[in-house]
């Protein structure tokens, strides 16, 4: 195995195309302000590394990093690559992780607008993030204890599920398909607009106006918090622990709930059951 130890590379394409290598303690920045230090790359192991310049791994394939930072000056940091791990590193570049697949993060904090987008295959532990348009249609999603803070998260997502999450995120699950929530917190405006098949278990929801225009929508002793014009034009079953202010136009189903300040039905498809259990 190569190995690259405690060595500053500013120059463009620094390291291009190397394979079965190491590198450690390594600076990329400099005069030279050169892009794509690691394109081509395969087998790579990188440890205790700075990033400060634009798009370092594209199309790469086995990438190992950890103890790392890319700063908010890294660009684009991962795009086109495949088979990623990265553990307790910072991601503080706009567009990291775009068109990837078979992705495993941990133990990371992610500071990055447009982050995720269009990955296949994403498995996400103990992180943290901060960024507007997250994971913007990814599919296969798994996450565990992560902590995010944003706007337009997880549209157009499918086939995902997330657990001991919080979400403080406008707009989130718009359009999701086959998504399953669990003892998660969700706080946010018009939560998961036109999503089909989401289940939500054991979840708590705040935020106006959620859950409007879903397809085959189930909420599982969930809590709602400032719930309004709550399933307008929805297919719902839901169980809600909590009172929720109004209620609008429910497509189809059933939704149990305690009790409701209003309940909206004027318009003639809607045939939604809701029963008040108090």
């Amino acid at each position: 195995m190569k190995l690259f130890s405690n060595k500053v590379f500013d120059s463009e394409r620094a390291l291009y195309g190397i394979s079965n290598a190491k590198i450690s303690a390594c600076t990329f920045s400099g005069p030279a302000d050169g892009e794509s230090a690691l394109k081509e790359c395969s087998d790579i192991i990188v440890d205790k590394c700075q990033f400060h310049l634009r798009y370092p791994f594209w199309h790469d394939s086995n990438l190992d990093i950890s103890d790392s930072e890319m700063y908010e000056t890294c660009r684009a940091p991962l795009w086109y690559s495949e088979h990623i791990h990265i553990c307790n590193s910072k991601m503080h570049g706009v567009k990291a992780l775009r068109e990837c697949k078979d992705v495993k993060l941990e133990n990371c904090d992610i500071i990055s607008p447009e982050f995720g987008w269009s990955v296949n295959r994403i498995d996400v532990n103990n992180c943290s993030a901060e960024g507007e348009y997250m994971f913007l249609r990814s599919k296969k999603l798994s996450f565990k204890v992560f902590y995010m803070k944003g706007k337009y998260s997880f549209q157009y997502i499918e086939n995902a599920r997330f657990e001991n999450c919080s979400f403080d995120t406008k707009d989130a699950f718009w359009h999701a398909k086959n998504v399953y929530v669990k003892n998660c917190t969700v706080k946010g405006e018009y939560l998961a607009w036109y999503c089909e098949n989401v289940t939500f278990e054991n979840c708590t929801i705040i935020g106006t106006q959620p859950l409007c225009y879903c397809k085959k929508l189930k909420l599982i002793n969930c809590e709602m918090h400032g719930a309004d014009f709550a399933f307008e034009k929805s297919e719902v079953n839901a169980t809600v622990s909590t009172p929720v202010i109004s209620i609008k136009n429910p497509l189809k189903g059933k939704i149990t709930v305690p009790s409701a300040g209003e309940i909206i039905m004027d318009a003639p498809w809607a045939k939604g059951k809701i029963i008040l259990s108090d």
